[in-house]
């Protein structure tokens, strides 16, 4: 077989980068605000069902599994940028032996993953503060949680290889609609009478289903794919392994710096601390979620420009991609920031009152790491992973560090401090102004011309929201109105003042194309 056929046109062979990008970047939106309005309802609903201690429990648990993804040592973040490499090259054969050897890789990982899970449900009762009925229940929510990331490490693969030919938009469906099903489920579970032991059971076969379909998207957008174990090979592992190495540095400082807060908490305080810490959490969380989407979608283009040395290309993304994610997240922190004790109030109650201010420190943390996530993307994609690494390394140790003295001295507010402080130091003093330099950019250039017009309109939006928040009624949809048009406020700023008229008029121009574009087809390539 030819190593450059073989090949499924992805929807970007020829076709306008900015569409491929604004297509994933389109559909991740539909389902991250899907799994958010869900989230939205179904917290409160659970809370309610379950009781504040289950829930907390339930959080406590999952908050445990989110480690396990380091277990892959970081070869799924570089899967990806070696399926982009090797697709455009239209080297089948290679392709099919990166994926083989990393999917040998991953099941042996997905093994190690449970038997880990095994060993804290054990000892599950000296790592927490929790009764004797609560260690029986979440020893047995770890390993049925557990489970789902287990198989889900093994399957992984194939989900890199739909990211790594830019088909982001079929997992995103994917994700969109299991989310759906795992909600109602959710609800059709407590509604029943049932407890916690079985509503995650439930959810979790829910996710197990999922990834069968994440499979066979596999194949669509890359119909040779062959996942065989005769084809291993130990020189792709160690070219794999050559990247994988800083991508798990990365994976790892994440992980401490915005998952261990809830496993501090529950080290030091009790459940009832979590979930107050969770509130605030999960919508800082949505937010980041919301806002960071097109940074990840980005990586696959810079491999192919940094490989090209199109270095004019590569500053257009830092401006652009700085300059939007600004544009994309001041407004929606901003409003959460501003908004924050309405908004906890009419969500959940007057009883997570101090849930407000974790919000709005955690708001902040957002903003900084999402208005600098370019130049991060930027950095791996273009050789200066190890940068990355050793940045947010320093950044997660300070993080623990501080969240641990200040937690102790002023309780949960200290956590989100000592969560922003490093976060901030790392994001603006290291890994921007590298990005800039990677792209020879002067600094002052990438802030007038990405982060200026992209910031000063968030004081237009804040004049609005004191000027008309006594006048919000202390409801849901209430203050739901008043943060939607807040962001209103901004995105008006933003589109004429914050942008040229010839940029107003190129992102309109692709929106509509967006627009009218029918669903690309996936083809073979013909030989090259």
């Amino acid at each position: 077989m030819s190593t450059t056929t073989g090949f499924a046109e992805s929807g970007n062979e020829g076709a306008d980068e900015t569409l491929t990008v604004a297509r994933n970047v389109s559909t991740r939106y539909i389902g991250i605000l899907v799994e958010a309005v869900l989230g939205f309802v179904v917290l409160p609903f659970n809370i309610a069902h379950l009781g504040q201690s289950a829930y907390g429990l339930w959080m406590l648990t999952a908050s445990i599994t989110t480690y396990f993804s380091v277990l892959d040592l970081g070869y799924g973040g570089a899967l990806v940028k070696f399926v982009a490499q090797y697709r455009a090259r239209r080297d089948v054969r290679a392709l099919n032996e990166i994926l083989s050897t990393t999917f040998a890789v991953f099941a042996t990982f997905g093994a190690v993953t449970y038997l880990v899970a095994i060993v804290i449900a054990v000892y599950m009762d000296k790592l927490f503060q929790l009764t004797p009925e609560q260690v029986h229940t979440g020893r047995v929510v770890m390993l049925i949680i557990s489970l789902s990331v287990a198989v889900g490490t093994a399957v992984s693969v194939f989900g890199a290889v739909i990211n790594g030919f830019q088909r982001y938009d079929l997992n995103n469906i994917v994700g969109a609609a299991a989310a759906v099903v795992a909600a109602v489920v959710n609800v059709a579970v407590l509604l029943a009478g049932y407890g916690l032991i079985e509503l995650v059971a439930a959810t979790t076969l829910v996710r197990l289903l999922s990834y069968v379909v994440y499979r066979a998207n596999a194949y669509r957008v890359f119909p040779s794919l062959q996942v065989r174990l005769s084809w291993f090979r130990r020189e792709r592992l160690r070219e794999v392994t050559s990247l994988s190495v800083y991508m798990l540095l990365i994976d790892w400082a994440n992980k401490l710096n915005y998952s261990i807060d809830a496993l501090v908490i529950g080290a030091f305080l009790d459940t009832s601390a979590v979930v107050v810490w969770v509130v605030g959490q999960r919508l800082a969380e949505v937010v980041q979620r919301l806002t960071n989407q097109l940074n990840d979608v980005l990586f696959p283009n810079i491999v192919d420009h940094d490989t090209a040395e199109r270095m004019d290309r590569l500053q257009a993304i830092l401006i652009q991609g700085t300059r939007l994610s600004l544009a994309t997240v001041i407004p929606i922190a901003g409003a959460m920031i501003l908004m924050a004790a309405p908004l906890v109030h009419a969500w959940v109650g007057p009883g997570f009152s101090a849930s407000a201010i974790l919000l709005q420190l955690l708001s902040l943390t957002v903003i900084v790491r999402i208005g600098t996530a370019t130049a991060g993307t930027l950095l791996k994609g273009a050789g200066e992973h190890r940068l990355v690494a050793f940045a947010n390394v320093g950044a997660a140790l300070v993080n623990v560090a501080m969240s641990i003295v200040l937690l102790k001295a002023i309780g949960l507010v200290g956590v989100a401090i000592g969560t922003l402080v490093p976060v901030c130091l790392a994001s603006l003093l290291v890994l921007f102004p590298a990005g800039c330099r990677r792209v020879r950019l002067t600094l002052a250039r990438a802030v007038a011309e990405a982060v200026w017009p992209a910031t000063w309109p968030a004081a237009v939006m804040a004049a609005f929201v004191f000027l008309t928040r006594p006048l919000v009624p202390a409801s849901i949809i209430g203050v739901a109105a008043e943060m939607a048009a807040a962001c209103l406020v901004y995105m008006l700023v933003f589109g004429a003042f914050g942008l040229s008229r010839d940029e107003r008029r190129f992102y309109l121009g692709k929106a509509f194309q967006l627009l009218q574009r029918t669903p690309l087809r996936v083809r073979a390539l013909e030989g090259a």
